[in-house]
């Protein structure tokens, strides 16, 4: 999908400002969001993905007002509504309201180090040859799927040179629907600046683009 999550590149924002010394969180309550999108992951039976996406798809005034935790906490909402895990009423009153749903996929607190240790490795056994290789000139296609997409807007129909190759990794655009992981071989592609946007770029800038085979045709 095209949201205005996707706004490399675009006119109109400014600058971007960096924060000497920037905390982790800015206050207790983006810890606490951020720690209830990963352990509501189990017994909501969602994805990273899924998660990614309920964040990103927003109307364009919605996610523009707010802040970065104040998104994840928009997205946790619908992906727990769309479960019926919570109802609307819940929401606004801010505390529960109903009785809780009857859940066996509990994360008890003793399984949290151990399973961000471990994380949620994407990669999965190769089962084709890789189409391209280091140093191949691609072009990234010009695609504008409805759905969720991890292309960056801005790379599309322009030519970059693949600098890694890494592997099969879950395909993100069918994970987030819940159409399966459909595995395709990954590259990061290298995009000059100039050839981005034009000769105001800076000379040295790049962009670097993780890149599933399917968003690549050859140059």
């Amino acid at each position: 999908m095209d949201g205005v999550h996707d706004m490399g590149g675009a006119p109109g924002f400014g600058p971007v400002v960096q924060e000497d010394n920037e905390p982790l969180f800015h206050g207790g309550w983006e810890a606490r969001v951020m720690a209830m999108t990963v352990a509501m992951g189990r017994p909501g039976g969602w994805n990273i993905d899924m998660s990614r996406s309920a964040r990103e798809n927003r109307p364009r005034e919605d996610y523009l007002a707010k802040s970065y935790y104040e998104i994840w906490l928009a997205g946790l909402e619908r992906l727990m509504l769309e479960r019926g895990m919570i109802a609307t009423d819940e929401i606004a009153a801010g505390h529960a309201l109903h009785p809780p749903k009857p859940n066996g996929a509990r994360l008890a607190p003793d399984d949290v180090p151990p399973m961000l240790r471990r994380g949620s490795p994407s990669h999965r056994p190769e089962t084709t040859p890789a189409r391209f290789k280091i140093g191949d000139r691609v072009r990234a296609r010009m695609i504008s799927p409805p759905t969720h997409t991890r292309l960056p807007h801005y790379v599309r129909g322009h030519i970059g040179t693949v600098e890694l190759v890494h592997g099969s990794h879950v395909f993100p655009d069918t994970n987030a629907l819940g159409a399966g992981e459909q595995p395709q071989w990954l590259y990061t592609v290298s995009f000059d600046g100039r050839d981005l946007w034009g000769e105001q770029a800076n000379a040295n800038t790049s962009v670097s683009v993780d890149a599933w085979e399917s968003y690549l045709e050859t140059a």
